[in-house]
């Protein structure tokens, strides 16, 4: 059975006194541990959150890696193994956000994929589809590919360390949700392509519904077949919605 997973992207918010305030809202509430619960704060907040969860079985991510490993020139990136050192767990590869604002293409989202794995991370990887893509009736061809670009370069045990994120674009941020039948439809799409390689990964892989989940829709959504948990965006920086997310989850 697969364990549910919500994993909470803070993206580019917070300051130290608003991160301290929000860590100490996470610590009161009461989490399920059978839901695995994972934070992606910004790079300049990861030891300070590190530091606040670790009693509550909190892990913590990063929300991009460099698709190069190690050490080196490259100025302005962070490798997995240099997340990994401080004590990282996670990393979300190739969001929406990364994909449509700087432009990373499915080849890097693949090379970011496998350095998070050389430098001991476990990927988030992230797939979705505009709202044009979805209006004419592309958005299994656009998933399916950037899907096929991780299975076909890094081969189906790949994602025996990984989880897979659906995160529809045009429902990101907007207050627009998929429906629980439009999610499942897509994460049934998804299970089923990675299935034509391998049953048994693919019914072990974790599937995460991203897109303005709350509160008040994760229950109806985290019942589908094939949606174990979700990818909370705006949501995870009140604690309180987090918490009922979680606590959904579980459920």
């Amino acid at each position: 059975m697969r364990r549910p997973m919500v994993a909470g992207n803070w993206k580019m918010n917070g300051t130290r006194a608003s991160v301290a305030e929000l860590i100490e809202s996470l610590r009161v509430q009461a989490l399920p541990v059978s839901v695995e619960i994972a934070v992606f704060p910004s790079c300049l907040h990861v030891a300070q959150v590190l530091g606040g969860v670790d009693d509550k079985h909190v892990a913590v991510g990063a929300q991009d890696c460099a698709a190069q490993n190690g050490f080196g020139a490259l100025t302005g990136e962070v490798s997995a193994e240099q997340f990994a050192e401080v004590g990282c767990e996670w990393v979300l590869v190739g969001h929406s956000e990364r994909r449509l604002v700087l432009g990373e293409t499915d080849e890097v989202v693949s090379r970011k994929f496998l350095a998070a794995q050389v430098g001991g991370l476990k990927p988030v990887l992230c797939l979705g589809e505009t709202l044009e893509e979805r209006e004419a009736g592309r958005t299994l061809e656009v998933v399916g590919r950037q899907l096929a670009q991780v299975l076909d370069d890094h081969g189906i045990a790949a994602f025996e360390s990984a989880v897979i994120a659906y995160e529809p674009v045009w429902a990101i941020g907007s207050g627009l949700t998929a429906t629980p039948e439009q999610a499942q439809e897509v994460h049934a799409a998804i299970r089923e392509q990675l299935s034509r390689q391998d049953r048994q990964v693919a019914e072990g892989v974790r599937l995460l519904y991203g897109g303005s989940v709350k509160a008040d829709n994760a229950a109806e959504l985290f019942s589908m077949a094939d949606i174990d948990g979700g990818l909370v965006g705006g949501a995870s920086l009140k604690a309180n919605e987090f918490g009922a997310i979680c606590r959904a989850a579980g459920n």
